[in-house]
């Protein structure tokens, strides 16, 4: 098969659109698909707790390290190449998760599918920058970021319905076909592209990138588990953070820098970034807190909680698309911080347990919040992607998707650390109850409810109020903290997102660099 010529790479460009979705997907299905498969990996390899958290971790750092390498390699090296290797390696690795046979083995392989992920994730948004333009690129991007939204609907309720019928790696063979469909499709409708500059790699940088990412995800992930002061978590976030400062240092002293900080410097890629940010920030540590509050408070079942998620979705789904709209009428700024109020909104809500107990208006309250998700992320995607010369796409997709990643780490530790003092401390005496199942209740509660099952019905109900009043006591702290952050995204758009993109943004910033750069390198 070859690949279209320009001509027919344009008007074949929804098509592509089609295909950089569908290789989007299983990547957004994956990051949630696997929750409901832990009980069942638990039972069947006997995972213990620390190799439970790994399975899931392996993925996350591996991802999340390799992101800037893996943009910038797709831009110098033709970004079609990435994502089919990418894909290809995705679904050989996830064939061999279904099949693991040990704890061992299932990190491995996600560890592998994390290299995989690394280059389809960044290079479906550079591809799609370097195919659409103008309005139509804000629409794409809409509709990139709606599907996004899809995978938290998807993976939940796929992996439930998946787990009813087979065993627990088939939430891993379903990958396996849906990268076949994205790469073959992809041999016929994603034109080729890379950066037409100087094609020169940049090693250093990379492994320097690949070291400081891992090092501060590890720290981050690790911390509310291992505690913020022990020496593995200080080591990592140290060494992590003299890394990067490292890099940074790098990337300004080098003839062909990987990343060219000088990005940093223009107020719409700036703003943005901080924003996505503090946004998945909020997300990712309030849907962490929500989920658990819907299993062991409410006591819905998985498939059930996942569900429960949907509203959430469909608000991006419908949101995401419609931003660009919104943008053209209204602006990006007015666009970014009414979407970011929205969520505010709909997160001051959630601490209300009897709101959130509701099907129906807890229900409402999601998509509230998905709206104002969708309403925020497209247009602040479009804003990062938008601010950069089109050669350089990867690299800048690569930033759209570590901010997310680090921000969405970043909330699920500091909000889940935040949730867990305030727990630990709400836990009050039981009366007539062992001292061991109250260490149990203080501990999770999670715990609290195993423990519970061991004792007469009366005191189990006695555990359960305790537990479930400590729960939503202390998430109501945790959800203010998340407002609060939102609020201070909401400020930074406000002070300095553009309200428009300038005139010719491309050829501005493309001056820009090339000045700094002349000053800059020797």
């Amino acid at each position: 098969m070859t690949a279209p010529t320009e001509g027919a790479a344009y008007d074949r460009r929804w098509w592509t659109l089609a295909v950089l979705c569908i290789s989007l997907m299983v990547i957004s299905v994956d990051n949630t698909i696997l929750n409901v498969a832990l009980p069942s990996i638990v039972s069947d390899l006997h995972a213990q707790g620390s190799q439970l958290q790994w399975i899931i971790d392996a993925y996350t750092i591996v991802f999340a390290g390799l992101l800037l390498t893996a943009g910038s390699l797709g831009d110098r090296l033709g970004r079609k190449g990435a994502l089919t290797a990418g894909l290809a390696l995705f679904a050989v690795c996830s064939a061999i998760a279904s099949r693991a046979t040990s704890p061992n083995m299932l990190i491995a392989s996600r560890g592998l599918m994390g290299i995989g992920g690394a280059f389809i994730f960044p290079t479906t948004l550079s591809i799609l920058t370097n195919t659409f333009v103008g309005r139509e690129r804000a629409r794409a991007i809409g509709i990139w970021a709606g599907v996004s939204g899809l995978g938290i609907v998807v993976g939940p309720l796929g992996g439930g319905l998946l787990l009813e019928h087979f065993s627990w790696g088939s939430v891993f063979l379903v990958n396996v076909p849906i990268c076949i469909t994205a790469a073959v499709l992809g041999l016929i409708f994603v034109p080729k592209s890379r950066d037409p500059g100087e094609g020169r790699l940049d090693p250093v940088g990379a492994a320097l990138s690949i070291v400081a990412l891992s090092g501060l995800l590890y720290g981050i992930i690790q911390g509310p588990d291992a505690g913020w002061s022990s020496p593995a978590v200080l080591g990592a976030l140290g060494g992590g953070a003299a890394v990067l400062a490292l890099f940074l240092y790098w990337e300004t002293h080098t003839a062909y820098p990987m990343l060219d900080v000088r990005f940093f410097r223009n107020a719409r890629f700036s703003a943005a970034s901080a924003t996505i940010t503090l946004t998945y920030f909020a997300l990712f540590g309030s849907t962490f807190l929500l989920t658990q509050y819907f299993q062991f408070v409410l006591g819905y079942s998985p498939l059930k909680a996942g569900l429960m998620t949907a509203p959430v979705a469909i608000g991006i789904m419908v949101g995401a698309p419609q931003a660009p709209k919104l943008v053209e009428r209204f602006d990006t700024k007015r666009v970014v911080v009414g979407g970011l109020l929205l969520v505010a909104v709909a997160l001051s809500m959630y601490a209300s347990d009897t709101i959130m107990s509701s099907v129906v208006l807890g229900g409402l309250v999601r998509v509230l919040f998905g709206l104002g998700m969708g309403f925020t992320s497209a247009p602040a995607t479009e804003s990062i992607m938008g601010s950069l010369p089109p050669g350089k796409a990867g690299v800048g997709s690569a930033v759209n998707d570590t901010t997310r990643q680090t921000g969405g780490a970043l909330g699920v530790a500091v909000i889940g650390s935040i949730f867990a003092l305030r727990y630990h401390a709400a836990v009050t005496n039981i009366a007539g109850v062992p001292a061991s199942v109250q260490a149990q209740v203080r501990d999770s509660i999670g715990k609290a409810l195993v423990a519970a099952q061991r004792l007469p019905a009366q005191q189990q109900r006695l555990v359960q109020g305790v537990a479930d009043n400590a729960y939503v006591n202390s998430m109501r702290l945790a959800f203010a903290v998340a407002t609060g952050v939102i609020l201070v995204a909401a400020f930074v758009s406000w002070r300095w997102l553009p309200a428009r993109a300038p005139a010719d943004p491309v050829n501005v910033d493309e001056a820009e660099l090339a000045e700094a750069t002349e000053g800059a390198h020797p």
